[in-house]
């Protein structure tokens, strides 16, 4: 999952392209096409996986306009969508009879929703990235990691070794504002989540800028994810 969504935001312009030009999104599959996807994704097919994930990204795009009057960046509504929609996919049982699109709809809203509480809740209340326990080698431990991605205890505690190793490559792979703009725009170190414009606007650099040194480095940082032994 963390790889998974990594590499989404790693082609989060990508999917800002498509918001502005929506005519150029991957068609929705066909009911056969989908229906085959399913069938091979219970048998943990990644290629059928990614096909689900790309042709439902319009539905992302969709759900997400919705709540272009809230506070939140329009480019952080589609990423956090986009999050739905993975865990959307990889928890759908056909067998159950809901439509892919009507759970994943369900699935990518409550997502986006939950990110606005959350934020709301930060700005009035403590944050989600203050630590809350110190292990004997100084390591903390915060609110935000304590929150399962889902019910698998064991996804649960990959997420928690990942976070340590993001931790070790913010701060041993990347120059001081690779690792600033990262921790600005996705709440990492004591920081609260900011669009790319607010970012920009507390660096004084353009907000083009701010997106490619963020793409560039999410991909370095995939690099590094994918590398690690």
């Amino acid at each position: 999952m963390f790889l998974e969504i990594l590499n989404i935001l790693c082609n989060l312009p990508f999917l800002i392209l498509h918001v502005v030009t929506p005519n150029s999104f991957p068609k929705p599959l066909s009911k056969d096409e989908e229906l085959e996807c399913i069938r091979l994704l219970k048998n943990k097919d990644t290629a059928a996986k990614n096909k689900l994930i790309k042709h439902n990204l319009r539905l992302v795009a969709h759900i997400s306009k919705k709540y272009y009057f809230s506070k939140c960046d329009p480019d952080d509504l589609i990423s956090i969508g986009t999050i739905g929609l993975i865990k959307a996919i990889n928890t759908y049982n056909f067998e159950k009879g809901i439509r892919l699109s009507s759970y994943a709809s369900r699935c990518i809203e409550n997502e986006i929703l939950m990110h606005l509480r959350n934020i709301k809740k930060i700005s009035t209340n403590v944050s989600m990235n203050d630590p809350i326990e110190t292990d004997k080698n100084g390591n903390t431990l915060t609110l935000m990691e304590t929150i399962p991605s889902d019910d698998n205890v064991i996804d649960t505690i990959i997420t928690k070794i990942n976070v340590q190793k993001l931790k070790k490559f913010l701060s041993e792979n990347l120059s001081p504002r690779e690792k600033i703009i990262i921790c600005m725009r996705y709440g990492i170190l004591g920081f609260n989540p900011m669009p790319q414009r607010e970012v920009a606007k507390k660096l004084g650099i353009s907000r083009s800028y701010v997106s490619r040194i963020e793409k560039k480095t999410l991909l370095s940082l995939r690099k590094l994810f994918l590398n690690y032994t």
